[in-house]
């Protein structure tokens, strides 16, 4: 089964920026689609993102539109998640999941997801 690692978080001052890596633990990474998920303490996961095999198609959440971007290298395994203009509301433990296949009606469902990471944390505080 493919197992995911998180790497990238960390401490950051509002409207700073942090790229996510998702780093799959092998080439079959390519057949699945990747989303990424936050949980804020207290609160439930949601769907932040989430791309398709080849990349040609990405989603996001109405919060994450316009200042993330995602982005996959097949070649080396990867799946990235560039943020910008960082919130104190995007607070929260960011963790990369795969599926065999999103569109725009399900791709923020946790439910739809069958491997996890263990995440990793962003901050965003002054």
């Amino acid at each position: 089964q493919l197992q995911l690692v998180e790497s990238g978080g960390g401490l950051v001052q509002p409207g700073g920026s942090l790229t996510l890596t998702c780093t799959g633990s092998d080439r079959t990474m390519s057949s699945y689609a990747i989303g990424w998920f936050r949980q804020a303490p207290g609160k439930e996961r949601e769907g932040v993102s989430a791309i398709n095999l080849n990349g040609q198609r990405t989603f996001y959440s109405r919060s994450a539109k316009g200042r993330f971007t995602i982005s996959r290298d097949n070649a080396k395994n990867t799946v990235f998640l560039q943020m910008n203009d960082l919130r104190p509301e995007d607070t929260g433990s960011y963790s990369c999941a795969s599926t065999s296949w999103v569109d725009g009606s399900v791709w923020y469902l946790v439910d739809v997801f069958d491997s996890w990471g263990q995440g990793t944390q962003v901050t965003v505080s002054s």
